[in-house]
């Protein structure tokens, strides 16, 4: 793995650890009330998709290591260039369901590097 992915995946695995410390003891009726929640959440997905989508560029046999990272990717320009048709649900049902296998993951080609 080059010095440059580990470092993209180092900003992954601090982007998906902020965003279990901000959901914490939430639910989908707090995080959709609160503006600054769902701020704070969705910017975290969007430094994730957009290290992820350095990664491929630079190391794809890493980026493929990662479940879904193009999925992942194609999320953060939603996130960033179409922010009008966010789906909370859709966010909320990423942070209670996938976000727990990407830390997996990364955390895995972290210690395996």
């Amino acid at each position: 793995m080059q010095l440059q992915s580990r470092k993209y995946l180092e900003d992954v695995r601090q982007a998906v650890e902020a965003v279990r410390q901000f959901t914490a003891g939430k639910d989908f009726l707090q995080y959709q009330q609160d503006a600054l929640l769902r701020s704070a959440v969705e910017r975290q997905f969007e430094i994730i998709g957009e290290a992820l989508r350095r990664i491929s560029s630079i190391d794809p046999p890493t980026a493929l290591q990662i479940t879904d990272y193009q999925r992942i990717i194609a999320f953060r320009n939603i996130l960033s260039h179409a922010y009008g048709r966010v789906d909370h649900r859709l966010v909320w049902a990423l942070v209670e369901g996938k976000l727990h296998k990407l830390r997996e993951e990364v955390e895995f080609l972290l210690t395996e590097s």
